[in-house]
């Protein structure tokens, strides 16, 4: 071919390649035009947003992994950690982690011994948990969907009664050969005891007693290792509120509602504790046990908790050493002791604080804690019934004297439960400020709580702590002793798992009783328990003192779930409105007996209970 020849054949070719660039370069520029008008997002967020859509069709996580460990609770006491591993788009990741907490059954005023001896079986307790989460329930739940919460605590109740059942087998064959020899040598020993109480009391006495009071149920035993069935049980929840991107309080309103998105949430109202009146010290009253603050329903919680602050600084001002306490015009004064000296006045030292966070102080009479805190209210320009309101744990189980057949109330000074009742009415009548009564009776004492039920039912809230301690026994025993009341106080611990908290709360609802979320006495630094006591619509949450971080810790997770809730406008006001007693007598012995539901058409408006709405926020 002649040079010209190639030479135009060469141009020919770059012609058509450069035609074919340009081509290419429209069409790009063509599709880049149309991303851009169908995603007007950047490289990288386009991509982004693509990943997330092909996400949805991708495997959902499952649980790969539990770990359990050993960790120290707001006292310093052992208690159990769960951790939630889950598989991730093929990647094992850490979801959550809970601590749980410990109820401890160890009486304030216990020697020493039994003070050791539980110790030892706490910590026993929490390492047969610990091997439990990381072996048994480990290998168990592995590949399960921590969004099943009903399916794996069913599978966590039938592993726990096999546990129960494996246990109860044991026991039989220890105490088969021992039978007979502990028959012989209790049944002395009980003659002996008697005999030495008939010659200290007079015979009638102790036999009147024996007849008309009933005597105490004994404690429930609690299973060693039980916590790693509750503490499985709340991470798994929080695994599966985290899996679903929603906080753990919607979370456990979906389970409670059936996977209905409700529009609104109402926040429990917080008791806080702001005295206790030592009732196991040389003091004379034993009657209090906790002198706790309910704000009114128009502060919100923020505004709650400052005046109850207020309110502990003063009830720590007035509590000062005779000796000690400053002058009217220093207290009043801005200034101060510090204008005087060029320094600023130093913080007074928190002294005398519980373990669950509140102010020690001891008491001659019953009326005296009342009084100062009236005192301290007046003394903020506060009104008692109007800008606050108290509650009064009497926790009046720990009082009984059996020799007597009596509560002993002060120091010598004893009352039969007929005497108690008439105590109560006369002690609301002079305080109508008062709303609620904790345990005013022992649950045994069923006429009693009746009687008070019709006396005082539409004046405060009559509420059982003692009685409702184990949630599991509650849903499944239908004899069990709960005496007439307004509501429970139900705690998170042992064995209790997320579902029996959401059925049993349910059943209360439907019998118009109000539910109270109670944090036990060895509490841990996790705030998972406030999640759950919104989730669940409790009407009240009892978390102790404003002192203590383990306490503090909950009160701050209260106050960011108002926050949020306010924000996205699906807060829903509470009311502190009585539901009547009903006068005519109810068939004992059912748990549907613990307040009696009142007809229909006498129910205020606004006390029927409307469906829980909220919506995703």
């Amino acid at each position: 071919m002649e040079p010209g020849g190639r030479r135009l054949q060469e141009q020919r070719r770059l012609q058509e390649e450069a035609a074919e660039y340009y081509r290419g370069l429209r069409v790009e520029q063509r599709l880049e035009e149309a991303l851009n008008t169908l995603f007007p997002l950047r490289p990288a967020d386009f991509y982004g947003e693509l990943a997330n859509y092909f996400s949805k069709f991708s495997k959902a996580p499952v649980i790969c992994k539990l770990v359990g460990r050993k960790v120290l609770d707001g006292v310093g006491q052992p208690t159990l950690e769960v951790e939630v591993y889950c598989t991730v788009q093929n990647y094992e990741k850490r979801i959550c982690s809970t601590i749980m907490s410990f109820h401890s059954q160890t009486p304030e005023n216990a020697l020493p011994e039994t003070v050791e001896a539980d110790e030892k079986e706490r910590n026993d307790s929490v390492n047969t948990a610990v091997e439990w989460v990381n072996e048994s329930l480990n290998t168990m739940l592995r590949d399960l969907k921590p969004i099943d919460q009903y399916k794996i605590d069913k599978m966590l109740g039938e592993y726990f009664t096999k546990k129960v059942e494996e246990k109860k087998e044991i026991q039989k064959q220890e105490e088969e050969p021992e039978a007979t020899h502990v028959l012989t040598s209790c049944a002395p020993s009980a003659t002996s005891l008697s005999g030495k109480k008939k010659a200290a009391k007079p015979g009638k006495k102790v036999a009147v007693a024996e007849r008309t009071i009933p005597p105490a149920e004994p404690v429930e035993s609690v299973l060693c290792g039980s916590l790693a069935i509750g503490g499985a049980s709340l991470a798994i929840a929080k695994a599966g509120a985290t899996i679903s991107h929603s906080p753990l309080y919607l979370h456990i309103a979906l389970l409670k509602h059936d996977q209905d998105s409700p529009k609104e949430m109402t926040l429990p109202f917080p008791m806080v504790t702001l005295l206790n009146c030592e009732k196991t010290s040389p003091a004379k009253l034993k009657l209090v046990k906790e002198v706790m603050l309910i704000p009114p329903v128009q502060l919100s919680l923020k505004q709650g908790i400052e005046k109850i602050l207020d309110i502990q600084k003063e009830m720590m001002r007035l509590l000062e050493p005779s000796g000690k306490e400053p002058s009217p015009q220093l207290a009043d004064s801005k200034k101060g002791k510090a204008h005087n000296t060029g320094k600023k006045a130093p913080p007074r030292a928190l002294k005398r604080i519980s373990h669950i966070g509140c102010l020690i102080t001891g008491c001659d009479n019953l009326e005296q804690p009342l009084l100062l805190m009236q005192t301290a209210c007046n003394n903020l320009g506060l009104e008692l019934g109007k800008d606050m309101y108290l509650a009064i744990n009497c926790a009046a189980h720990e009082l009984m004297d059996y020799v007597e057949g009596k509560y002993e109330i002060l120091t010598g000074t004893f009352k039969s439960p007929d005497e108690m009742v008439d105590m109560y009415v006369r002690l609301i009548n002079e305080f109508p400020f008062i709303i609620a009564l904790i345990d005013p009776l022992r649950k045994e004492d069923r006429q009693q709580w009746d009687n008070i039920s019709c006396a005082l039912g539409s004046k405060c809230y009559l509420i059982t702590e003692e009685a409702a301690t184990y949630i599991s026994k509650l849903k499944i025993d239908q004899n069990i002793n709960i005496p007439k009341c307004s509501g429970v106080v139900l705690k998170y611990i042992n064995q209790t798992k997320v579902s029996d908290l959401i059925e049993l709360t349910g059943l209360l609802d439907g019998q118009r009783h109000i539910t109270i979320l109670g944090s036990p006495d060895g509490e841990s630094p996790d705030d998972t328990f406030v999640d759950l006591a919104v989730g669940l619509g409790a009407r009240f949450i009892k978390l102790g003192g404003l002192s203590r971080g383990e306490r503090v810790t909950k009160y701050n997770r209260l106050l960011a779930i108002e926050e949020e809730l306010a924000k996205n406008r699906t807060l829903r006001k509470a009311n502190l409105e009585f539901i009547p007693f009903a006068e005519e007598s109810q068939p004992e012995n059912q748990l549907s007996d613990v307040l009696p539901p009142p007809k229909q058409d006498s129910l205020p408006l606004q006390l029927s209970q409307p469906a829980l709405r909220v919506h995703s926020l």
